[in-house]
């Protein structure tokens, strides 16, 4: 499977009129009841964005995709009731029109293969939520990945064979032989 990776575009690099029902309608999805107040404050007091709904597990979060029709679920990536990612997958099978924002403490860039893979579109983390939140939604919601910036680079990093990797096989063979 072969998976385009794009840094997320900084502020001058950001359409200023993005192609993008306004305001987009949002849902929030985090198990601390103060996560999630802050990111409703965040969300809310920026022009083009409108949190419809809060869920504290993801029964709730599913209960309100499927009710608010949100065009974006912000989903914590490690949530009650249910694994975040499986549920990912099967919210794009069964509403395709709400995009995913995974918003995680892990900066680990194999759990952001896996969220990517599932279907998210975005991928933030939370200590730079303030900064990025508002892009990756608004990105999610036009369609386009946002990963945070030191996340991406670490998956880059992971994605680029090594030098040996770079090595045919008889290569490899005949460095065995020699060494």
């Amino acid at each position: 499977m072969t998976t385009h990776l794009h840094l997320a575009p900084s502020l001058t690099e950001t359409d200023p009129n993005p192609s993008v029902p306004s305001p987009v309608r949002v849902v929030l999805a985090d198990d601390h009841a103060l996560m999630r107040r802050s990111l409703r404050l965040l969300l809310d007091g920026e022009e083009g964005v409108h949190v419809v709904a809060e869920a504290e597990d993801m029964a709730g979060a599913v209960r309100h995709v499927y009710d608010d029709k949100p065009q974006v679920l912000v989903l914590d990536l490690r949530m009650q009731g249910a694994s975040s990612i499986e549920t990912i997958g099967k919210l794009r099978a069964r509403a395709p029109d709400t995009q995913v924002v995974v918003l995680t403490m892990e900066d680990n860039p194999v759990f952001a293969q896996h969220a990517l893979a599932s279907g998210a579109l975005g991928f933030v983390l939370k200590d730079r939520a303030d900064s990025e939140l508002q892009e990756a939604v608004l990105a999610a919601a036009r369609g386009e990945e946002y990963i945070s910036p030191p996340v991406a680079a670490r998956l880059r990093a992971r994605r680029q064979p090594s030098a040996q990797d770079k090595l045919a096989s008889p290569e490899l063979a005949a460095c065995s032989v020699h060494e």
